[in-house]
């Protein structure tokens, strides 16, 4: 089984701007490069993440390993959660 954290391929996507992110839902994405979190709107994504975007994530470290299903990501930062205080 690869390594690191799995992802569903469907919630990899490429936004209008070049950017390839993970879709969290509630127009929360994470950039797959820099990790950083980003609101945009659905309006923004251009399409899936095709063999080459995530072919490109392995050459760079950011991907160890990908199918049809899932994607492996290594050192994914988590989701902010809110805290109740």
């Amino acid at each position: 089984m690869p390594g690191g954290t799995p992802v569903g391929r469907p919630w990899v996507v490429l936004l209008r701007d070049g950017t390839i992110a993970v879709d969290w839902g509630d127009c929360l994405f994470q950039d797959a490069v820099s990790g950083e979190f980003i609101n945009v709107t659905e309006r923004q994504v251009s399409h899936r993440a095709q063999d080459a975007d995530l072919d490109w994530l392995m050459r760079i470290g950011r991907v160890s390993n990908y199918d049809a299903q899932q994607v492996y990501f290594q050192n994914l930062p988590e989701r902010p959660k809110n805290t109740l205080n």
